[in-house]
């Protein structure tokens, strides 16, 4: 639900200082609206950023998220790449987040980074080199994942929407989650003979996978309508796989907003 930028900043603030407490942290790095972009911040945005610690931490701050939970109880958290995570905080905060040692960041891409707060020994000339647009490696897919990806995209998707970015909500709820729901079809029903596409999903679907293709135009209603296909595939995904009640409540609730399906781009 949307929360207020103050609190989203204080939230950020609140990490920073648990990075220090552990000892172990070297800085906290914000990323776009949460970095240099701040001035985007809104009620509807997440908060993306680096968490940057001491060389051999790293293993610790990804399997022992003590260092957040600290802060609020952690409602739903998935590892979505080697790196790091997506996480909705109780309070209805959601983050998206990597965890680098030093020399990493020569290898990692990214815009828009703010220093929220970092250590006296750590190096600022590490910035430099890794501002391009980032392309961090995802694991392989698994159920996990796959539903993990399905559940935030509906997520972020639905605070865009709310926000009037119509399109970039389309993607994220009609596309990407789609695409995620393709590939758990496997899973769903038996494939029907048809030449698969190993380079594109959708190719054939509706011969390969014909029961969710009687869903598709229910996930698939257009550019006005995001927060009734993201109704439509949460309510699907719940069906037939165990959801966490946490992020579920959480896409309900922005989908039942009022107005949601009238909010037209001026």
């Amino acid at each position: 639900m949307p929360t207020s930028p103050l609190l989203l900043q204080q939230r950020l603030d609140d990490i920073g200082r648990s990075l220090a407490r552990s000892g172990e942290g070297l800085a906290l790095l914000g990323l776009g609206s949460a970095g240099a972009d701040l001035a985007r911040m809104d009620a509807y945005s997440d908060l993306d950023f680096f968490a940057i610690v001491q060389p051999g931490c790293k293993a610790r701050f990804l399997h022992d998220l003590s260092w957040l939970s600290e802060i609020a109880p952690i409602a739903y958290a998935f590892q979505n790449t080697g790196d790091g995570y997506k996480l909705l905080f109780a309070d209805g905060i959601f983050c998206e987040y990597a965890i680098f040692e030093p020399a990493e960041l020569a290898q990692v891409s990214f815009t828009a980074v703010r220093v929220i707060w970092q250590a006296a020994e750590f190096d600022e000339g590490l910035l430099e080199v890794g501002k391009r647009p980032s392309s961090l490696h995802s694991d392989p897919a698994t159920t996990e994942w796959l539903l993990g990806e399905i559940l935030t995209n509906l997520y972020v998707g639905l605070g865009r929407f709310h926000r009037g970015e119509k399109l970039s909500a389309m993607r994220f709820i009609q596309g990407y989650a789609v695409d995620r729901l393709l590939e758990l079809a496997p899973q769903l029903e038996a494939e029907h003979p048809a030449l698969p596409d190993p380079f594109v999903a959708d190719r054939r679907a509706e011969q390969r996978f014909p029961q969710l293709a009687g869903r598709l135009p229910a996930f698939l209603p257009g550019y006005k309508h995001s927060p009734a296909a993201a109704r439509a595939i949460l309510d699907f995904l719940a069906q037939h796989f165990a959801v966490n009640a946490a992020i579920a409540a959480e896409i309900a609730a922005l989908c039942a907003l009022p107005d949601a399906e009238k909010n037209e781009v001026p």
